[in-house]
């Protein structure tokens, strides 16, 4: 029988939730750096204050009762609530203080984090930055279930109930070998990724799902590079393999300065009327109190990307 005088305490919510989230006592214990008998207690607390079992326990798996499964999203809400009214009662009204985990896309993140954090640092030395990098999907999914505070990823998020804000839009560069028929060729038009034998990121990147709707923009059938067996996870080893005559590829103009400096590489680039680009913005819950606080960040964001351009203009021969 429940104890109706019960309430549950914010670590055994946290607990719960953990463990439901990941499915696994030891990777929950060390995601809350506890111990795991500390976590088997604060679940037992839960279970036994409700009268209710919330996740079944076996030696192989665990699994999360129906009722656990019901249970799950109100646990939740309690503790992003919570984490509110804790962050409100530090006295921020728009300032970005305390912790805040910000997921990032890969084809973002190596380029423009650097010049962010450290304009965090400075600015707003309060601010406890945690970094996440996943694919689009992924951010998506831990958006909605409460891990993530904000994403800086490309626009359209496409997900209910998340708000997009745009922040730059990003203009795609062609590279190719250095002794490639574009190779420093300028103002060019769509047709001429006619030429290119494209090499293009696995499947889940949003860059290789950017590319592949602009080879459709210019009546080009992507299906060869869609379905090639060369791919990569990486822009990084992308350009290593165009480095190697493998292939050609799109780099948005953030990434020139790391990643298209090394020798055997060549650039060539669109008429400024060609629309090559992608919108880049933060994503975060409806439900959000800290929209204020986003929006700063997203100001910080976009000097963080003019300023890592400003590195461009070097390899440009400006």
């Amino acid at each position: 029988m429940s104890n109706k005088e019960y309430r549950p305490t914010l670590a055994q919510l946290r607990t719960f939730v953990t463990i439901a989230e990941n499915k696994h006592f030891g990777t929950a214990a060390n995601k809350l750096s506890i111990s795991q008998p500390s976590l088997s207690q604060a679940l037992v607390a839960l279970e036994t204050g409700l009268d209710v079992q919330l996740i079944e326990r076996s030696t192989r798996k665990v699994i999360v009762t129906p009722i656990g499964e019901k249970l799950l999203p109100y646990a939740k809400a309690t503790l992003e609530a919570a984490d509110a009214f804790i962050h409100q009662s530090r006295g921020a009204h728009g300032d970005l203080t305390g912790p805040l985990t910000i997921g990032v896309i890969p084809t973002v993140a190596p380029y423009v984090l650097p010049e962010l954090l450290r304009g965090l640092k400075d600015e707003f030395p309060e601010l406890e930055p945690r970094i996440v990098e996943e694919q689009t999907k992924h951010l998506v999914t831990q958006l909605r279930e409460g891990q993530l505070d904000v994403a800086l990823m490309a626009l359209p998020s496409d997900g209910s109930g998340l708000i997009d804000l745009p922040l730059y839009d990003e203009r795609f560069t062609i590279v190719v070998p250095e002794n490639h028929s574009l190779a420093g060729e300028s103002n060019l038009g769509l047709q001429a990724m006619d030429q290119l034998d494209l090499l293009l990121l696995d499947d889940g990147h949003c860059l290789r799902d950017q590319v592949v709707d602009l080879c459709r923009a210019a009546s080009i059938n992507p299906a060869e590079a869609a379905d090639s067996v060369t791919r990569a996870s990486s822009l990084t080893t992308i350009l290593q393999l165009v480095v190697a005559g493998l292939g050609t590829t799109l780099v948005p103009e953030s990434a020139l300065q790391t990643e298209c400096t090394r020798p055997g590489l060549a650039l060539a680039t669109f008429d400024e009327s060609v629309v090559a680009q992608r919108t880049i913005g933060l994503v975060y819950r409806s439900s959000s109190s800290r929209i204020a606080e986003y929006e700063k960040l997203g100001e910080m964001v976009k000097r963080a990307f003019e300023r890592t351009l400003e590195g461009n203009k070097a390899l440009a021969g400006a």
